[in-house]
């Protein structure tokens, strides 16, 4: 075969590569591509309420971000309640993980636990905030129920000095609904950062574990000094994406609460707040985008402080 008929068959297969990419390339610039480049110019003009045209305004939504006290206060309400999830998250499925991926321990039915552990997150988030909202409900909540029959109820101290025994209002305590914003979080996504970190162990190589075990090596000490070692990349990796995950967080402390954040608007997610400006009150669609770019470039500055202080330093000393 000659050169020629050679280059016309691979420009042949070229066209059918770009045939099969097209459907994604279409989905992504119409679903993905143009929302976000809207998203950047709408953050530099005033539209709001009904209107469809606007004007370039400039930099005034971003100045007034600056100083904007409620955003910086959901930012904070979305890092309290990402950390309270993501702590015990990664402590918890580094546990389990190490548990299920260790032989010697020979624990039956891991495919199973693996399972059974990653199946909250099949769940849609939607339905396990309205199901948490009924279970804490009050006042006849199934938790309120169970709480009331062990003989635990919330006192209130009328006008008059009477005490009443109440069931617990969960949802106005500030805590205990951050707390439970958090468990859900935690509870339908631990299962995938198990799967995660599993994966991370089975690609360590176990001529690595077998060298430890013949040097007289046991389960703790392989542990400390092999597997998580070895896993920093893994960690660093579940690290970032859920700090961007977190930052997105909308739908449990949405659906969750009044859909505004309470009680005291200590609930109110950076997500939220884009909601409530954009979809409630003045529509004030402008200024939502450019909260929306602002937790962009907060993601994005944090997810580089955390990879440039979580990386291994021998790494930076082999590159330069």
């Amino acid at each position: 075969m000659n050169k020629t008929a050679v280059n016309g068959a691979e420009r042949k297969i070229n066209r059918w590569g770009y045939f099969f990419i097209a459907p994604f390339v279409v989905v992504f610039c119409l679903f993905n591509l143009y929302p976000t480049v809207y998203t950047f110019l709408l953050s530099f003009s005033d539209l709001r309420g009904l209107r469809s045209d606007f004007s370039i305004v400039g930099f005034e939504n971003y100045v007034k971000l600056v100083t904007d006290p409620y955003f910086w206060e959901a930012v904070g309400n979305t890092f309290i309640m990402w950390g309270w999830n993501f702590v015990p998250q990664l402590g918890i499925a580094l546990l389990l993980s190490i548990w299920l991926s260790d032989v010697r321990l020979k624990l039956k039915g891991r495919g199973l636990f693996r399972a059974l552990i990653y199946m909250p997150n099949l769940l849609t988030a939607a339905s396990v905030a309205m199901l948490f909202r009924s279970l804490f409900g009050y006042p006849i909540g199934p938790v309120n129920q169970f709480l009331q029959a062990l003989g635990f109820y919330s006192e209130v101290v009328r006008a008059d000095g009477t005490v009443v025994h109440e069931a617990f209002n969960f949802f106005r305590n500030v805590t205990v609904t951050r707390g439970v914003v958090a468990f859900i979080q935690w509870w339908m996504w631990y299962g995938h950062t198990v799967i995660m970190l599993m994966a991370g162990i089975t690609s360590i190589p176990t001529s690595l574990y077998e060298s430890a075990v013949v040097d007289g090596a046991n389960s703790r000490q392989t542990t400390i000094h092999i597997t998580l070692p070895l896993l920093r990349p893994m960690m660093l990796y579940i690290l970032v994406t859920s700090l961007i995950g977190g930052m997105q967080m909308l739908d449990i402390p949405f659906l969750l609460t009044d859909m505004r954040g309470a009680p005291d608007f200590k609930i109110r997610t950076t997500a939220v707040y884009i909601y409530n400006v954009a979809f409630q009150g003045r529509n004030d669609y402008a200024y939502a985008a450019a909260i929306s770019v602002g937790m962009f470039i907060i993601t994005v500055i944090l997810a580089l402080l955390v990879y440039l202080f979580v990386q291994d330093r021998s790494d930076l000393k082999r590159k330069k």
